[in-house]
């Protein structure tokens, strides 16, 4: 008994003195330049994904867009698995953790027996026992911290699953409000198309001018109004998109045309480097290095004995009456260990692959990072080149549609035919359409360099 005891106080001890199989965390070096190539300024921070982003969506200045935006959080499907998946991840946390502590259990029985001409026997017994695994090499303690990385991970992959869909919302959104713009930049066009149509079919019936001309405005009509069909067919599909974003089926939502709001906000040359590294999808992949370090010290942990300690107490007797009784009373204590001798080095192999595993997520860390660098640097500059385009875009759509108008008032005045009339009006309708594209890009691209600096961002920051 005294030698069980003291077991047991060598076991405790150990257990809580325990040794780390496992390898000491470093959170791998990655690639951390001074300043983007793109925007010069900024300087590198210390890490802070855990900052709130806010709602970046109202710098767009849109109150459908701030409407909708916000329901994504509630109703979008992919952010409620995400949002399971980390409550899921912070069960296994609480499983884990609870592998530290002894299990109690409390049985009872009861029997009865016979054969033959003997007399029937009645066994009855009850009784209380625990069991504990002391953790002595760090095994559970890995498997614990292990899983709060994983639950971590979860919780960054769940960010990101939000600002992803948030992302997609506003781009969706804004490439419906663009097809608007089209639309509305269409529908004008195709009323000045019917007015030389008219003015052309009059000059025809009059004899001034040839059938042929009648035929190409008649051809540019109906291409133009062909062309509206499809911006209508690709408005109703951004609609859908929306929709399922917003975890509605297509048929129970529409979004009625309205004014775009231009606003493009820009990044304030001044906002820290920091913000690359609250990219949701780098912490993230930082935490899967740490779940896969913790596997390291699981592996390794098989090569020392596992211990177990158990004890019970309990009583036992024939009859009912008489069992609670102390001289009916059964105790046990146990202690037991258990040491591979022999595996042909599976332990090994088993510990190389969990290393490997690591250099792995190392590999996918660092990768990730450059990625997020180069996400950065592509839109910031896409948002330079793109607000230079614009200037460019006005400047062509305001002498094409110059040039339009004139070659309309020489055809009239009989100075120059139909075919110029038709070049001029392609040629100011594609320039309008492309000032109509670039603002969008513009705007896309906002979104797309929000979300490479990892969400919103306050003036605070």
């Amino acid at each position: 008994m005294k030698t069980f005891f003291r077991l047991t106080a060598v076991a405790a001890c150990a257990a809580l003195t325990g040794c780390a199989a496992g390898p000491r965390y470093e959170t791998p070096i990655a690639a951390n330049p001074a300043q983007f190539k793109e925007a010069a300024g900024w300087v590198p921070a210390a890490p802070a994904d855990a900052l709130e982003r806010g709602p970046w969506w109202t710098l767009f200045g849109d109150a459908t867009l701030n409407e909708l935006a916000a329901r994504v959080d509630v109703n979008n499907q992919n952010v409620a698995a995400a949002v399971a998946s980390y409550a899921q991840a912070r069960a296994v946390v609480a499983e884990q953790r609870a592998a530290l502590f002894p299990v109690v259990s409390l049985n009872g029985s009861g029997t009865r027996s016979g054969g033959g001409e003997s007399r029937a026997a009645s066994n009855y017994r009850v009784n209380i026992g625990g069991s504990w695994e002391p953790d002595v090499w760090g095994r559970l303690r890995a498997g614990v911290t292990g899983a709060q990385a994983s639950a971590q991970a979860s919780a960054a992959e769940l960010a990101s699953a939000r600002l992803s869909a948030q992302g997609e919302l506003v781009a969706n959104y804004i490439g419906l409000r663009q097809t608007d713009a089209q639309l509305a930049l269409l529908n004008t066009t195709v009323e000045g198309y019917q007015r030389v149509l008219q003015i052309t079919q009059n000059r025809f019936n009059a004899g001034i001018t040839a059938r042929s001309d009648l035929l190409q405005a008649q051809t540019q009509l109906a291409n133009t109004q062909a062309e509206q069909l499809s911006l209508v067919r690709q408005r109703a599909l951004y609609e859908h998109a929306i929709a399922i974003l917003l975890g509605q089926a297509p048929a129970e939502f529409s979004l009625p045309a309205a004014p775009w709001t231009l606003a493009i906000p820009e990044v304030p040359v001044g906002v820290p480097s920091a913000l690359l590294q609250r990219r949701p999808d780098i912490a993230a992949a930082e935490r899967r290095v740490a779940v896969a370090n913790e596997q390291i010290g699981i592996a390794r942990a098989a090569y020392f004995p596992s211990l177990s300690l158990s004890a019970s107490y309990g009583y036992g007797a024939s009859q009912t009456a008489g069992l609670f009784n102390a001289s009916n009373n059964l105790w046990s204590l146990g202690v037991s260990a258990a040491q591979a001798i022999f595996n042909a080095g599976a332990i090994s192999a088993r510990v190389e692959q969990t290393r490997a595993a690591r250099d792995v997520a190392i590999a996918q860390y660092r990768q990730t990072v450059l990625n997020a660098f180069a996400d950065v640097e592509d839109q910031l500059a896409a948002t330079r080149a793109l607000a230079q385009q614009q200037d460019l875009r006005r400047a062509a759509s305001e002498a094409a549609d110059q040039v339009e108008q004139q070659m309309i008032n020489r055809y009239r005045a009989g100075q120059v035919s139909y075919t110029e009339v038709v070049n001029a009006q392609v040629t100011a309708l594609s320039a309008r359409r492309a000032l109509v594209q670039v603002q969008a890009d513009r705007q896309t691209t906002a979104v797309a360099l929000i979300q490479a600096l990892g969400g919103g961002w306050h003036a605070t920051e």
